[in-house]
């Protein structure tokens, strides 16, 4: 039986309104994530739980496929207080085994990176074999006659950039249906995400699908890395992609400034008279490359900032320039 979880306002936790357009929701969640970042917030354990559900409600409402589930489905969900999800969906899904006999099971996780409300929405996909993708245990015996193998499961594993730069182990906690037949059990598993992994990569534990049928082999469990979003960086393979923010005099005069990687910081000059869109490329600041010992690039847009607010004597001095200028960006 699926147990009801607790239901999550992904808008809500973003702070915008359900018909919020996919830059207003990218606004805020740089915005929060800016605040909550384990690297910047002043109670690190806070921000890390708070930038996992940032996160985890930027992953759906930026998704279109998944935020219409989302809007689909929730429309009642605001007046209920815990949430099932119906017969078939990600929390107790249907599919067929390698044997082609149906199969209907639960399978629920923790150390995913993700909520059990996510997970019961869009973590748990069923499977049909075939792999891509790194292989974290033994492989199982191939099928014997009248043995079925059972059904490989497929869920979402959220990694941050941090575990991509150096790899790590994670610890899984598995709750899946009884190889033997009978309740469910509770499975602990040790997972090791590669160094360089990147987005939409599979990680496969072997053994640890659907049970087998007739004392046939079980499937096993492939989790789909989702990378964490980073307040600044958009990541492209093992590049990454950075809005370097001038001021309107910076990008005129030129000048020098410093930006934090995830390899330290390093700085940029930038020459006089630099128009937006302008990319620097700092080779070596990006993710690993495929090629071992490598990393990619970071590429730093500029983009041109203008103050919210400014003084009158600000203003006195703007428009001085206005009227001494000769500068006519029509032409």
């Amino acid at each position: 039986m699926i147990q009801a979880v607790k239901f999550r306002d992904y808008y809500e936790v973003l702070g915008v309104p359900r018909g919020a357009s996919k830059d207003e929701i990218r606004k805020a969640f740089r915005k929060l994530a800016r605040k909550y970042h384990p690297d910047i917030a002043a109670d690190k354990a806070e921000g890390e739980e708070k930038f996992k559900e940032i996160n985890e409600a930027y992953e759906v409402l930026s998704d279109p496929e998944k935020r219409k589930k989302y809007d689909t489905l929730g429309e009642n969900w605001k007046h209920m207080g815990d949430f099932a999800p119906p017969p078939g969906g990600a929390g107790g899904f249907r599919g067929f085994g390698a044997g082609g006999g149906p199969q209907s099971r639960e399978f629920h996780f923790e150390g995913t990176g993700f909520s059990d409300f996510f997970e019961n929405l869009f973590g748990q996909r069923a499977g049909y074999g075939g792999f891509s993708g790194f292989d974290t245990g033994p492989q199982g015996a191939r099928t014997q006659t009248r043995k079925r193998r059972g059904m490989d499961i497929e869920a979402d594993i959220l990694v941050t950039l941090e575990e991509t730069m150096s790899g790590s182990e994670r610890a899984l906690t598995l709750r899946a249906p009884s190889r033997s037949g009978g309740p469910p059990e509770t499975r602990s598993v040790r997972i090791r995400i590669p160094k360089g992994i990147q987005e939409g990569q599979l990680i496969r534990v072997a053994g640890h699908g659907q049970p087998g049928a007739n004392g046939g082999d079980p499937g096993d469990l492939f989790l789909r890395v989702r990378l964490e979003r980073h307040p600044d960086f958009r990541v492209q393979g093992s590049d990454l992609h950075y809005d370097l923010r001038l001021a309107p005099w910076e990008a005129v005069l030129g000048t020098t400034v410093e930006v934090g990687t995830l390899h330290g910081p390093v700085k940029i000059k930038i020459p006089p008279r630099t128009a937006p869109g302008t990319e620097f490329r700092i080779r070596g600041r990006g993710l690993p490359a495929e090629k071992a010992g490598e990393f990619g690039a970071l590429y730093a847009a500029v983009k041109i900032a203008l103050p919210e607010t400014i003084s009158s004597e600000e203003e006195a001095l703007w428009k001085q320039l206005a009227e001494r200028s000769n500068f006519n960006p029509r032409r």
